[in-house]
């Protein structure tokens, strides 16, 4: 029987990409709805502080142990804004829309070679809530940012986040494609490689 872990997570989307590579190492992940567990708040100033946060709140209320991400789009223009804050970007509560329309706006006057934007991702793994050291692993995904939106798959940035390798924006790509290259993919994948060991 697989061991049941928490994702600190009520997204359903995250919730079967996580179960799809997990499912060669014994583990399944469950989401934190499953048990009451309220959305943690995100009060770190860097990724992993938030993804630590999310897990440690996770383990807490649920008592199994938990996995946690965070992940967001940093852009050399805006010295790495939005960052920590790419989903709250046009505020708390934005939708995906407003979040790119502030993007795109606040860099519509760079050119071309200066638009390159990268995503990170977080993720770490928690035995419980008191664990003193997790398992931490990072995964980055380098691109550029477009001048509008092209493709209907993804969500988020996607739309704007160009894929040289794959000369298209990151919703462009089929989900198999983009789990290979994704920085939440990559993270991941480091992450299955430590649980099975």
């Amino acid at each position: 029987m697989p061991t049941r872990i928490v994702l600190a997570s009520g997204n359903a989307g995250k919730l079967r990409e996580i179960n799809q590579i997990l499912e060669g190492v014994a583990f399944q992940a469950l989401p934190q709805t499953d048990f009451d567990v309220s959305e943690a708040e995100e009060t770190g100033l860097t990724f992993v502080e938030n993804a630590i946060l999310k897990a440690r709140h996770a383990c807490h209320y649920s008592g199994l142990p938990a996995i946690a991400d965070d992940s967001g789009l940093e852009v050399d223009a805006l010295q790495g804004a939005p960052g920590i804050y790419s989903a709250r970007y046009a505020g708390v509560g934005a939708t995906d829309a407003e979040n790119l329309s502030k993007l795109l706006k606040n860099i519509e006057n760079i050119p071309e070679l200066e638009r390159t934007a990268r995503f990170q991702c977080l993720m770490v793994y928690m035995r419980h809530e008191h664990d003193p050291t997790p398992v931490i692993c990072q995964g980055t995904w380098e691109g550029r940012i477009l001048h509008q939106a092209v493709g209907d798959n993804g969500f988020g940035y996607d739309p704007v986040f160009f894929v040289p390798t794959e000369n298209c924006s990151a919703a462009q790509l089929d989900a198999e494609t983009k789990n290979s290259l994704s920085h939440r993919g990559q993270a991941l994948a480091q992450l299955v490689e430590r649980l099975a060991s």
